[in-house]
């Protein structure tokens, strides 16, 4: 399936660029490096000067694709959810009952993302920890309402209420539907930020994932008629 998925060409908001980095060699080598070195060095950090240093260009050739590091991580988000969209969808077709595609599409919420696609342009492992890490810097912003009306986020608030759609079906009279997948997508971050770097904060172990397990008892007790 990853071997599918990885030729798919995601469709990312193109208010979130000026010249779409798919387009070329160098847009692509942006996107990539970008991943690598937020990853590694945290979005705070990174800087276009250090990227143009580290892929051999310049901060210009840079500024021609992307007007601010933080439209960048509006790429990268946008770009995230577009992919975890389609991974939703391809997961759940032809399967008929509400419960275990709402089953499944907890825990691909909700799993650890890793990367078998060396020749990717980009990494999901990495991207994944780069949005649990820094995904809130996209909207916790002064410009989130402008950002919000450009699009910048439909694709987060498609897979939302997508997944929404399949609680209904179970439970049609449950009032909070996209409350709850919002919370089950950002509070699984904050759970595996925590088992890596404030493990007394949460309950994961070594006996299954419990991120999974916790996210899809709450759910089905939330919903339970």
């Amino acid at each position: 399936m990853q071997e599918i998925l990885s030729k798919v060409i995601i469709q990312v908001n193109e208010r979130t660029y000026l010249k779409n980095p798919d387009s070329s060699e160098l847009g692509k080598k942006i996107i990539s490096n970008s991943v690598d070195m937020i990853d590694e060095k945290g979005f705070e950090n990174f800087t276009f000067r250090k990227l143009a240093l580290e892929i051999n260009s310049t901060e210009a050739s840079i500024y021609r694709y992307f007007e601010s590091k933080h439209k960048l991580l509006l790429y990268l988000m946008s770009w995230y959810w577009a992919w975890m969209e389609y991974q939703l969808v391809f997961n759940l077709a032809n399967i008929s009952s509400p419960v275990e595609r709402l089953k499944r599409a907890i825990t691909l919420l909700t799993q650890q993302i890793r990367s078998d696609n060396n020749k990717a342009v980009i990494n999901e492992e990495k991207l994944h920890r780069i949005v649990i890490s820094e995904s809130s810097k996209a909207y916790l912003t002064k410009e989130v309402d402008q950002e919000n009306k450009a699009g910048a986020f439909l694709g987060y608030k498609q897979l939302v209420a997508r997944v929404s759609e399949i609680i209904l079906e179970i439970n049609p009279d449950y009032e909070y539907p996209h409350m709850l997948i919002s919370t089950i997508v950002e509070g699984s971050h904050q759970q595996r930020f925590f088992a890596d770097h404030l493990p007394r904060l949460t309950d994961v172990t070594k006996r299954g994932d419990a991120v999974i397990n916790f996210y899809k008892d709450l759910v089905f007790k939330a919903i339970a008629k």
